[in-house]
């Protein structure tokens, strides 16, 4: 799948693209849906909490 099929997350306005319409420091993805580019500040929180809990853990 190219980048242009790939779905993205546009921080700055919270739109979910397909393709690479914004500036690496802009976007988050690439996803491999619409529904889980929707889903792309979950998704961070949720790996956000694995890390710090695998910190705690390591501590």
């Amino acid at each position: 799948m190219s980048d242009d099929e790939q779905w993205y997350f546009r921080i700055s306005d919270k739109a979910v693209v397909q393709g690479k319409d914004a500036g690496a420091m802009d976007r988050m993805g690439p996803y491999p849906d619409r529904e889980t580019a929707e889903r792309a500040l979950e998704i961070a929180a949720e790996r956000n909490k694995a890390a710090d809990d695998a910190d705690r853990d390591w501590s």
